[in-house]
């Protein structure tokens, strides 16, 4: 089962003339990232909590293997199952093998990056399963047949006519407007029966406690919990990273997972997992699983880019990303978009593969500032960008002809001194460009402001 990236080009060129994305790309940023910088002016010091939480991930991360197997132990003791897959496909297995040994006819999952990782409904489908997302994200885009385009909002990229013409198309229902309640009130209806019909109810996992052996789910919908409740069967399935050491850096991390995602201080649904249904429980499942994925990240340990596994998978750095909120994710070409996609895709997709999506970066750093565990993204895809220059695989022409000239101050002074006057008076009175003769495609998304006229180096104006 191939991952298909796609020409991120091509797509991000198609994103930019799309109207219908744009509008709804318009109205998210607009929202979340206001939202994220109001939560967090509720914290006494934000910024001493993003450095703890990167050091308590960072702990977490050099002793993977330790607080893994610690979180196997307790998990065992709790009465679960564990179980360690090396690769997409062991994973897949695992859950198909899991689903005909209870005998499941219909499952029923809650919203997981990691199964839209390993491609799960595909696999599950071909094995005969009926697949159902409860997430309403999830949900429509499954309808729409389509990948989710945000690791927070899958269908963000939907405008509320596009969701209301799906609905019309698959549930045969009228609806007297396209507002937000009527659509949402339509698909709690059809879903809520589809629960109780579930043999196996699949989850994500935001955090998995070594101490306690307990999988922490956060969900705005509670449709994790009716995933997990109401069958028989649930299968947890998440990556390593997601391990952390305790009970109190749970508590850390929640402060600032909500306010970074979502913008609220805490999410509608904190939800622990430790296990299967107790004798003198009335409710829960009987069987209880939890499935981790390495899928490559293990590669990462102990290298310089390392601290892409700090990540809480919060979407904040998406939603501050000016090459995000042009083209929206799909343009990325997998199932991690925007700039935590570009830092990690390549390790787990392959960078030759991945080349445009650490290439589609400004720079700005935006994305670090959201951050909430400071994941050095720039840094690392300055790395991503070094590697395929070495290797050959992304395009060597402009930073040759640029290299020819930095090494030759002389020269660089005589053609600079041609080019900025020539900027300058191509500006005009406006004191920008919005395009120049073969750079059509960097102008798309923004403009270019006309030089000033001073040097970075002393000694006058040019």
């Amino acid at each position: 089962m191939k991952n298909t990236p796609g020409n991120f080009k091509a797509s991000a060129n198609a994103a930019m003339a799309n109207p219908e994305l744009q509008k709804a790309l318009m109205k998210f940023q607009a929202g979340f990232p206001y939202l994220k910088k109001r939560a967090m002016a509720t914290l006494s010091d934000p910024e001493a909590l993003r450095t703890k939480a990167a050091a308590r991930k960072d702990y977490a991360l050099n002793n993977l293997a330790a607080l893994t197997k610690q979180f196997e132990t307790r998990v065992k003791a709790n009465g679960g199952e564990f179980h360690f897959c090396k690769t997409a496909e062991e994973a897949r297995n695992k859950v198909t093998e899991i689903c005909k040994s209870v005998g499941a006819k219909k499952i029923t999952k809650s919203k997981s990056m990691v199964t839209e990782e390993i491609f799960l409904n595909v696999a599950l489908e071909k094995e005969g399963f009926e697949v159902l997302e409860t997430d309403l994200g999830e949900y429509i885009i499954q309808l729409a047949g389509e990948r989710p385009s945000h690791i927070v909002g899958p269908a963000l990229h939907k405008t509320k006519r596009e969701v209301a013409e799906l609905f019309t198309k698959h549930h045969g229902l009228e609806r007297p407007n396209e507002a937000g309640e009527t659509l949402v009130k339509e698909a709690r209806q059809v879903l809520r029966e589809q629960y109780f019909q579930s043999d196996v109810g699949i989850t994500g996992a935001n955090f998995l406690v070594a101490e306690t052996g307990t999988v922490a789910i956060v969900t705005n919908e509670g449709n994790a919990d009716l995933c997990r409740v109401l069958p028989k069967t649930n299968i947890v399935v998440t990556s390593m990273e997601k391990v952390i050491p305790s009970l109190n850096d749970l508590s850390l991390f929640l402060r600032l997972l909500g306010r970074s995602a979502s913008g609220q201080e805490m999410t509608s649904y904190t939800t622990l997992l430790s296990g299967p249904r107790g004798d003198d429980e009335d409710e829960g499942p009987s069987s209880f699983h939890v499935i981790v994925l390495d899928g490559g990240r293990s590669k990462l340990l102990g290298t310089e880019n390392q601290d892409i596994l700090r990540c809480i998978k919060c979407g904040a750095c998406m939603n501050a990303c000016p090459v995000y909120m042009s083209v929206g994710g799909h343009a990325y070409g997998w199932v991690y978009p925007g700039p935590i996609g570009a830092a990690i895709n390549p390790v787990l997709n392959g960078m030759k593969e991945m080349v445009h999506n650490y290439q589609a970066s400004t720079f700005c750093g935006a994305c670090e500032v959201a951050c909430p565990v400071k994941i050095p993204l720039t840094k690392i895809f300055r790395n991503w960008r070094e590697v395929a220059f070495e290797k050959g695989y992304s395009s060597t022409y402009s930073v040759k002809v640029w290299g020819f000239l930095a090494s030759r101050p002389g020269l660089y002074r005589f053609v600079m001194g041609l080019a900025i006057p020539l900027v300058r008076g191509l500006a005009g009175k406006k004191g920008y460009l919005k395009s120049l003769p073969f750079f059509g495609g960097w102008f798309k998304g923004r403009t270019l402001s006309a030089p000033e006229g001073k040097r970075f180096v002393k000694g006058g104006r040019s």
